[in-house]
């Protein structure tokens, strides 16, 4: 009996550790039951926030499988200009501008063979009005029920695609600029010992034709020297004009009466089976330009498009009022915004390859034959175009023909009445005492030799302070000072300081092949009475020294 309740009381202890367990169980079971919903309800707010993300966010992204667009968010849709319903079956390549649709199909191929690439690619799209964009795209490559996929983040880096490329444009502008100054430099400086070397010449032969009848045998000779050397010089100052040191003489000016006084020299000089076209505005502004200068600029480039039309074609001159805004200015170096003269030369000829476009405006740059061509025309159009404070383009492609643009600014100013030029007429010399100061001998015994000839007393200096003294020891003897502006040790100006110290009525005459940045100008502004061009010019030489002698 004791036996059988002990056994009893085990199945008791055993039957309630079974229960125990099994309520255990139940509590569990119970517990998995009630976290049940709550498991799904957090599934669910992890797919919200997700869908969330996908559609609020700021860049497009794009979903692709199988090589098709499956998903889009409303930032891509905004992107591209389509609603997700027009995107949706298309191929991504639709979407891309076919410059760049190869490449791009490259690289979609190398991201689906999980190929090494680089986090970003730039690509140039299409916007579904046709319109082009800049895109940054990120992409990622995935499985999706056993077929290929990826997934891309496309953003618009329009404008900073435009910033780089404006910088970089006008890196490449500052580069061709520097260069451009550092060969001028380098021009202006041969041009101006040139000079020297043809004024021997020029004025040489001046001196033996004054002694030369009509019937005298060397005189065709003598002739052609001077015809020769007056070439030279016309060279010389083209280069001056690229290098921007020769003096302009600008005054407020109408391009069109300018183009319309080329038109009927070019209607001489250009083969009858070039059309001239003219298209000039209306009510055109004002520029403060040198006439000269621009009409030489017009034969030059009518001259080029003549040689680009050996068959005949049409030669366009256009002007017109432009305003060049912030925009425009940022990428276009030197310039300014404001108010402008737009004169274009257009052809229909042969145009101009890339490579020589490059280097177009460079002196001695040609692309014709030997002995047609300098290589000077368009580099002294640069210069007088910068000499201007404008700009030059020159836009061309081979076989659809050339077209140059020339920016002018406008000017406030009225414009005045040409100048006539005076007869050069009859020679007058002088029997006053001129101090001729230069720093190369042939210059010193040739300008002795022409004052000489026509009466005149001179003393000579090799340089500004053999010239002070000379000054300081006789300064009541010399009447005029003819200074060279260009001398190693002390310069021009500086011995026009010292001669105006010693007598503040001094009388100077400057020469000079070139200028820096208006130097004569301000020379004669600081005491001098005039300028006289290198080489000399007989006739211009003795005027210019009655003018200065005869002045009260």
């Amino acid at each position: 009996m004791v036996k059988q309740m002990e056994n009893a009381n085990t199945d008791k202890v055993q039957l309630t550790s079974e229960l125990t367990e099994l309520r255990q169980k139940v509590v569990e079971l119970q517990k998995a039951a009630n976290e049940g919903p709550q498991t799904a309800e957090k599934l669910m707010r992890s797919e919200e926030n997700h869908r969330r993300l996908f559609e609020q966010n700021i860049d497009g992204i794009v979903v692709v499988v199988d090589g098709r667009i499956v998903r889009v968010n409303q930032a891509l849709c905004d992107l591209y200009g389509q609603p997700a319903e027009e995107l949706a079956g298309k191929s991504p390549l639709e979407m891309i501008h076919p410059d760049h649709r190869k490449n791009a199909e490259q690289r979609m191929k190398m991201l689906l063979r999980s190929e090494s690439l680089p986090a970003s690619f730039l690509y140039k799209a299409l916007r579904s009005n046709g319109s082009e964009l800049w895109v940054e795209v990120r992409s990622r490559a995935f499985t999706w029920e056993g077929k290929a996929a990826f997934q891309s983040i496309v953003r618009d880096v329009t404008e900073r695609k435009q910033a780089e490329d404006d910088k970089h444009q006008l890196e490449l502008q500052l580069r061709h600029s520097q260069k451009m100054e550092a060969v001028g430099t380098l021009a202006g400086g041969v041009a101006h010992d040139f000079n020297n070397l043809l004024q021997a010449v020029q004025g040489y032969a001046e001196l033996l034709i004054i002694g030369k009848k009509e019937d005298d045998a060397e005189l065709n000779a003598l002739q052609a020297i001077l015809r020769a050397a007056q070439k030279g010089s016309e060279l010389t100052q083209q280069l001056l004009t690229f290098s921007r040191k020769v003096e302009s003489k600008k005054q407020p000016v109408i391009l069109n009466h300018t183009v319309n006084n080329t038109k009927s020299l070019l209607i001489r000089t250009i083969p009858k089976m070039i059309e001239i076209e003219l298209d000039l505005a209306n009510n055109l502004n004002t520029v403060n330009a040198d006439p000269v200068q621009i009409e030489l600029s017009l034969m030059n480039l009518a001259v080029n498009a003549r040689d680009a039309m050996p068959e005949g074609g049409k030669l366009i001159i256009k002007t017109e009022n432009v305003f060049l805004d912030a925009n425009f200015c940022r990428t276009h170096l030197g310039l300014r915004p404001g108010d402008y003269v737009l004169l274009s030369v257009a052809d229909n000829g042969s145009g101009i390859e890339k490579e020589i476009l490059d280097h177009i405006f460079e002196p001695f740059f040609t692309s014709k034959e030997v002995g047609k061509g300098t290589g000077l025309g368009l580099a002294m159009i640069y210069g007088i175009v910068q000499n201007h404070q404008g700009h030059i383009t020159c836009d061309s492609e081979p076989g659809e023909g050339t077209v140059f643009k020339l920016y002018l600014p406008c000017t406030k100013q009225k414009t005045t009445a040409p100048e006539t030029k005076e007869d050069e007429g009859f020679l007058q010399g002088g029997r006053e005492t001129i101090l001729l100061v230069d720093d190369e001998e042939s210059i010193l015994d040739l300008g002795k030799q022409l004052l000489v000839n026509f009466g005149y007393k001179v003393l000579t200096a090799a340089d500004g302070e053999s010239a002070l003294q000379q000054f300081r020891e006789g300064s009541e003897q010399i009447d005029l000072v003819i200074l060279d502006l260009i001398m190693p040790g002390m310069g021009g100006r500086k011995c026009l300081e010292g001669l105006i110290k010693k007598d503040p009525n001094v009388k100077v005459l400057i020469a000079s092949g070139y200028t820096f940045n208006g130097t004569i100008k301000e020379t004669v502004e600081a005491g001098a009475g005039g300028f006289i061009n290198k080489p000399y010019d007989l006739h211009q030489m003795l005027k210019e020294i009655r003018g200065v002698l005869d002045k009260d």
